[in-house]
């Protein structure tokens, strides 16, 4: 029931408009951030693409050098998380750095980031189902079919508690994680002919005209590391919890890659990775799992690569309801996102959104299914691969942004002295995210397996663009018609508070959001 409002942010009676703390702890957090990253679909689908698409062999070098950067960026990130609760996290903290027409743009950035992110990997999802299913029952089900199964399955998890869904989460992913070490180590004790090769940390096989795109490819293999902040409201420290989180993600997701990614090369040979995951693509995992372990394990490998994404739909399925509740909280959206639901304290209009917006999606390219004739994958594809690269072209934006935004941060505050090594590591940060959003940008025929000058090159990165533009445009118009909901942004329920405290006669919000 609506109680009152005065500067168009609603306030509701009881907790609707607050989600429920001291729900996760550390395991349950860091459960949900690393899911989102898909441990097991990035070993077996973004590593042998970057092998045989970039051609470059020092792949776990790579990992090792984005774990050092984002380690960097997440110096001054965890910092932030100190000072700024928020399910908003990025538009958040952009909004107490920048201001808050920068905040509005980077929230309309994270949805149009966040969103692709999830509802792409349905497309893969459900081509596996479908594969397997004519595999080892001789059953023919179109792809879009357990997509769109898996759609409305992920809505109904997304209703309910977050307790559940991160138990649904820890499950999946500590029996994903072992099935990827179990090969790691098979890999490890019966390599190729070549040995025990060091070769692919060997500086020098950076070197190529596919180093940027490789660098783009291996960097969208993190994204999910940076959503513990989305959960800080829901946890019961979170001054402590977010950082932790962050850094452990980080650490054991740039560990874990570079493992997997080295033992690929072992198992193949360092001459041989190349061309063998040109040839086989998301089948090299399979195909050397099989070698080593046998038609058992890979069918059981097989299971959990589902199960993997599964994991990965219902963690960023949670980040995309979270970020609409707290624009819905704020005014960027209409008043109902910003509500929870009144039994299980999920943010449920935010998760009725993305379930709504991947039904859209899937239905669109479930409508070009079989085309172009002969290749039955093409729309499977399509939907994977450019939803994914414009998600995270997307969270690039969001991390480079978000840097800058620590640091004004701090130094508005007065607090530049005491802060200054934390504001020289989001400084080096924000200079390597900004060469790699160049060099993703540059290379997106590349990422994307077109053609050279295919309009995809500039159609596909213009939706991030044009979303930014948007965004800031509609800060401004903000700005202009309603100053108080402006200067709120980014405060989360704290504004909340300020408008029931205005409600009932008591003190007003201070005049920014950013100081």
């Amino acid at each position: 029931m609506l109680t009152g409002s005065t500067t168009g942010i609603s306030t509701f009676k009881g907790e609707e408009r607050a989600l429920r703390a001291d729900r996760m702890g550390t395991p349950s957090l860091l459960f949900s951030v690393i899911a989102a990253s898909a441990p097991l679909m990035v070993v077996a689908g973004v590593m042998p693409n970057g092998y045989g698409v970039m051609g470059i062999v020092g792949q776990p070098l790579v990992f090792v050098l984005l774990g050092v950067v984002l380690a960097l960026f997440s110096v001054g990130y965890a910092e932030m998380s100190r000072h700024v609760h928020n399910a908003g996290a990025f538009y958040a903290y952009i909004a107490r750095g920048l201001g808050g027409t920068a905040g509005t743009g980077a929230s309309i950035v994270a949805l149009v980031a966040y969103a692709p992110l999830q509802y792409g990997v349905y497309g893969l999802f459900g081509f596996e189902i479908s594969s397997q299913l004519s595999e080892h029952a001789n059953v023919t089900v179109a792809w879009w079919i357990p997509a769109l199964g898996g759609v409305v399955l992920i809505g109904l998890l997304g209703w309910l508690k977050i307790d559940l869904n991160a138990k649904v989460l820890g499950v999946l992913l500590v029996i994903e994680i072992t099935m990827v070490v179990i090969f790691d180590i098979s890999g490890i004790l019966d390599p190729s002919k070549e040995g025990l090769s060091l070769h692919a940390f060997n500086p020098g096989t950076l070197s190529g005209a596919g180093l940027g795109s490789a660098l783009a490819l291996c960097l969208a293999g993190f994204v999910g590391f940076e959503q513990s902040p989305v959960y800080a409201e829901e946890t019961s420290r979170p001054q402590i919890l977010v950082a932790r989180v962050t850094f452990l993600a980080i650490g054991f997701i740039s560990l874990f890659y570079a493992l997997g990614s080295w033992v690929l090369t072992v198992a193949t040979g360092p001459s041989h990775i190349v061309g063998e995951s040109a040839k086989q693509g998301s089948n090299l995992l399979f195909t050397l799992a099989q070698d080593r372990l046998g038609t058992g394990f890979t069918d059981v490998l097989h299971l959990f690569f589902v199960t993997g994404m599964f994991a990965c739909l219902l963690s960023f399925h949670n980040v995309v309801a979270r970020y609409a509740f707290a624009m819905g909280r704020e005014g960027l959206l209409p008043s109902a996102f910003g509500r929870t639901n009144r039994t299980t304290g999920a943010p449920a209009f935010g998760s009725l959104l993305q379930t709504v917006i991947s039904l859209a999606a899937v239905a669109v390219f479930a409508i070009t299914d079989g085309k172009p004739a002969g290749d039955p994958t093409a729309p499977v594809l399509r939907l994977f691969v450019w939803s994914g690269n414009i998600g995270a072209l997307g969270i690039m934006v969001l991390l480079a942004t978000t840097s800058i935004a620590v640091i004004v941060f701090f130094v508005r505050r007065g607090a530049a002295r005491a802060q200054a090594w934390r504001i020289a590591a989001s400084a080096v940060a924000c200079a390597g995210l900004a060469v790699i959003i160049v060099y993703t940008v540059r290379d997106f025929d590349v990422l994307l397996g077109s053609e050279a000058g295919s309009p995809l090159t500039w159609i596909l990165p213009g939706i991030v663009g044009a979303a930014a533009v948007g965004g800031l445009a509609y800060g401004l118009v903000l700005r202009s018609v309603n100053p108080q909901r402006h200067a709120r942004i980014g405060l989360g329920n704290e504004a909340v508070q300020i408008s029931k405290a205005r409600a009932s006669g008591g003190p007003g919000a201070p005049d920014s959001a950013a100081t």
